[in-house]
């Protein structure tokens, strides 16, 4: 291992059991903390799942002879109709005491929820952009009833897919998936609970960049998850309890608890005669720590765990033996699907392609690009006789012949005689550019060397990130808490007036 406490890296060395056959390359890799990681694959898994309401029935009345609940023997009860909730009303044959059954979601989708009229209208303002405060004139709510009607609509689309999508999962296997995963930036106001007092000379950021990680599928644009990189559960009680157990503060960061919360990832210990810490050091850290207290609740989560997370799930959720995956040349994108997906690397079932293309081009100059490529295209076709033939067959063609020249390889030769191929960075131009980004390169970052060149010049014509793109519009686009920022009256940032208050 090499490098600082916080940024270790695990580099390989010449293997000194076998040095004349393959070499290791020198490859290294960033540490992280696989408990940090299993924490974060159950948050994912926790968050998103429903927990059925299991209320505590009291089905006798005292010193009933009965001690049956209409579960286990349904014969010991009568059936008494249902109640204006749509409630079965059970009877004990015994004592006579009435009970309501819980109704399922089928039966009643009101059970327990006043003013459950309003859901229908309260999803449309939603997702059309209308701020929280318009929202609560229009239906008459209070901002309390405005987040608990929020989490009651989650709760139901999260049991929608629970019955119609997550079983149906498990029953389909399919001959291949192109995953498409990109990460958004948004913003929370960081604002002080109620009752904290400002600290003078001592502000916290006011705006807190927060990432999302999705994936989608690019033929479907199905959306297979988007997971956001905070956690609102935690708080510096558990860090406590933690690090006084674990004694985090003395472990690397690769073994620690709480490593995907990076600046966090432990609470401060006062320290003894045997630390190197010195006092000040631990008061100036306990200052920061409960200034950051004051502020909403939660803490930011390291998006590679919460990427690396969201990798395993997904390869967990889909069964397939071939996966092509697009990202953009993000390296903790990149970081996530080769940890994730290492033995599909390795056995040639995942290839994995990057998509690029120049950000500082003005939109002009990029649909410029794209008129010039469109036009080059057609006169390339016509010189090769190929112009009866679809945009998508002339693309083909032309980047097959480009790869009889064009690797993302290169072929070397070990001291035993063995070949082995060793990645370069030689993007290929895509023939087929985009209207509002210009020209696009796509290299890969997996093994070619097996593919033939018109099997990987069809697999990078298909390479397209308009998917994940169309979610990412789609959600910044209809929540008003994604708005894009707005520059300020005074013209010197940007003003984020939009952003919600509440990370959960």
């Amino acid at each position: 291992m090499t490098g600082k406490e916080e940024e270790r890296t695990i580099n390989c060395v010449p293997d000194p059991t076998d040095i004349n056959g393959v070499p290791t390359l020198g490859c290294y890799t960033k540490t992280f903390s696989n408990w940090s990681l299993a924490t974060e694959i159950e948050r994912l898994i926790r968050i998103n799942s429903v927990v059925p309401l299991e209320p505590d029935y009291e089905f006798h009345k005292d010193g009933c002879l009965s001690n049956d609940t209409y579960f286990d023997n349904p014969k010991t009860f009568y059936k008494r109709g249902k109640a204006s909730s749509n409630a079965q009303k059970v009877q004990c044959k015994s004592c006579g005491k009435y009970t309501n059954l819980l109704p399922n979601k089928s039966q009643s989708t009101t059970y327990a929820q006043k003013r459950n009229d309003i859901l229908p209208s309260f999803a449309e303002h939603l997702i059309n952009r209308v701020p929280v405060s318009s929202t609560c004139k229009i239906l008459g709510i209070g901002r309390s009833t405005y987040y608990s009607k929020l989490e009651w609509l989650y709760r139901c689309c999260l049991e929608f897919l629970e019955t119609h999508e997550t079983k149906q999962f498990a029953k389909m296997t399919f001959p291949r998936i192109w995953l498409n995963t990109d990460m958004m930036v948004y913003h929370l106001n960081n604002v002080r609970k109620k009752g904290q007092p400002r600290t003078k000379g001592t502000v916290s950021e006011k705006q807190l960049p927060t990432q999302t990680v999705v994936s989608t599928d690019s033929s479907s644009r199905y959306v297979f998850r988007a997971d956001v990189a905070y956690d609102w559960e935690i708080d510096f009680k558990q860090l406590e309890q933690n690090t006084e157990t674990y004694k985090d503060d003395h472990l690397p960061m690769e073994l620690r608890k709480n490593a995907k919360y990076t600046k966090y990832s432990y609470y401060p210990m006062e320290p003894t005669p045997n630390d190197t810490q010195s006092q000040n050091e631990y008061y100036l850290e306990m200052k920061e720590l409960q200034l950051r207290g004051k502020y909403v609740d939660g803490l930011h989560v390291n998006h590679t765990y919460t990427a690396m997370a969201q990798m395993f799930l997904i390869k967990d959720m889909v069964k397939t033996d071939k996966w092509r995956v697009l990202s953009d040349d993000d390296m903790v994108l990149k970081s996530a699907i080769k940890k994730a997906f290492s033995v599909e690397i390795q056995q040639g079932r995942l290839h994995h392609f990057i998509n690029t293309f120049d950000k500082t081009l003005s939109r002009e100059a990029a649909f410029q690009e794209f008129i010039d490529s469109n036009k080059y295209l057609r006169n390339w076709a016509e010189d090769n006789f190929l112009s009866e033939q679809s945009v998508y067959e002339v693309a083909v063609e032309y980047l097959k012949r480009r790869l009889a020249v064009h690797k993302f390889y290169e072929t070397k030769i070990a001291p035993d005689g063995t070949d082995y191929a060793v990645h370069k960075s030689n993007k290929i131009e895509h023939p087929i550019a985009m209207a509002d980004r210009g020209s696009r390169y796509i290299d890969v970052l997996t093994d070619t060397s097996k593919l033939s060149n018109e099997h990987l010049a069809r697999l990078i014509v298909r390479a397209n990130d308009n998917s994940v793109n169309a979610f990412l519009q789609e959600i910044r686009r209809s929540l008003s808490i994604l708005e894009r920022p707005l520059v300020t009256s005074r013209g010197d940032g940007k003003s984020y007036i939009y952003s919600n208050f509440n990370p959960k």
